[in-house]
């Protein structure tokens, strides 16, 4: 009887060994003949070319910036550090974006579904002192003037390298971000991390302008055409030969007061705002992109109050524009219900020229201040693109 048992036993075993080996088999089969993954997930971003992804890209989901300094070793010199730094990204970056692991990638399979993974890499105003490359620096990469309302935190602020991360699918930027993050953990601190969002892949119709989380739709004045982002955002290498093809990144962290914004009434918002909050449209038009009539009155009132955010944010010269390309935060918090707000990433030639000037008009006067805060500032040089077999800032470097 035990040996009746046992070949019973022994014969289920084998019985269910064969039906696990005939799946495997055919999960074999099924992958061997099927083709690559379809559907968004599968969908990639070149990362090589003239320009860096993730700027004129169509904006993903998701997104992750990271600051971070360098530390340089006693047989390494800070420039030595950043080269390292931007080589390994570039052999990794070109394989993630593709939707292949990196090299040594200890979880291959979370690489397979990009879902329009970008990598995007700058370096700080001070970095070209530290690696002996003053005389490099283009004049544009400086740190911003202080604005009256900032209330800079450190904890938001500043950095020697940014890595900018996007993608559809939250898991590509996690996994992308650990792969990037860990290979150079003996060459760099982390400064700063912040994780921001945008609504989800099909959600909303595409090419659709962002909102924001104080309801607002946001970047409805960005350049569009090529020659637009030619003339604002991508530097022509004219003063700095080896920096053309790249762009200047302001980011700001701009902390919304939610509470109190909800306090108030809808009309309210739209007189502080310029724009309605339904279209988007300016309080004298129909449509998100009509131009605003700052002049028109009724009963000898502006439309547009001459404080509301729209009035001052208005371009006063042909300079005045820039590429915004933010995203939403949501932490938790440590005093009321929210502690969200706006990662403002802002990508243009020359900030002293198209940013500062309305960045200082905001600050003096807009209708917004008592329900938005600056508490983080960066500006960073964004390399120009990678061509096949070459690596970030090897113009810089090389």
């Amino acid at each position: 009887m035990a040996e009746q048992r046992w070949a019973l036993n022994r014969r289920r075993l084998l019985t269910g060994g064969a039906a696990v080996a005939a799946t495997a088999a055919l999960t074999q089969c099924a992958t061997a003949d099927s083709s690559a993954p379809t559907g968004f997930g599968s969908a990639t971003e070149p990362f090589h070319g003239r320009h860096q992804a993730g700027i004129a890209t169509p904006p993903q989901a998701h997104a992750l910036f990271v600051a971070l300094d360098l530390t340089p070793g006693p047989d390494r010199s800070p420039r030595d550090t950043l080269m390292a730094v931007l080589r390994l990204w570039s052999s990794d970056a070109a394989r993630l974006t593709a939707g292949q692991p990196a090299l040594a990638d200890t979880e291959p399979e979370l690489a397979q579904q990009p879902s329009r993974l970008t990598v995007t890499v700058g370096i700080g105003p001070h970095v070209f002192d530290r690696i002996g490359l003053t005389h490099r620096r283009p004049d544009s990469v400086s740190e911003l003037p202080a604005f009256s309302t900032d209330r800079l935190d450190p904890r938001w602020s500043g950095g020697d390298i940014l890595l900018q991360i996007c993608a559809d699918d939250r898991v590509a930027v996690a996994h992308a971000a650990r792969v990037l993050l860990k290979n150079v953990r003996t060459l760099t601190v982390q400064r700063w991390r912040q994780d921001g969002f945008r609504t989800a892949r099909g959600a909303d119709k595409s090419g659709a302008t962002m909102r924001n989380l104080m309801g607002q739709i946001d970047g409805t004045a960005n350049p569009r055409e090529d020659a637009e982002l030619d003339r604002y955002v991508w530097d022509d290498g004219s003063q700095q030969p080896w920096f053309a093809g790249g762009t200047v990144l302001v980011i700001r962290r701009i902390r919304s007061e939610l509470d109190t914004w909800d306090e108030l009434d809808r009309t309210s918002k739209e007189l502080t705002l310029g724009r309605r909050l339904d279209t988007g449209a300016p309080l004298t038009g129909e449509g998100e992109f009509d131009e605003p009539d700052l002049a028109a009155t009724e009963n000898g009132i502006p439309v547009i109050p001459p404080n509301s955010h729209v009035a001052l944010a208005r371009r006063r010269s042909d300079d005045e524009r820039f590429l915004r390309r933010g995203y939403n935060y949501d932490d938790p918090p440590t005093v009321g219900t929210t502690d969200a707000g706006l990662i403002f990433a802002a990508y243009q030639r020359d900030p002293a020229r198209q940013f500062v000037p309305v960045q200082r008009r905001l600050a003096e006067a807009d209708a917004m201040n008592p329900w938005i805060t600056t508490i983080g500032s960066a500006v960073f040089a964004i390399l120009p693109g990678v061509p096949e077999g070459g690596y970030l800032g090897q113009n810089l470097l090389g």
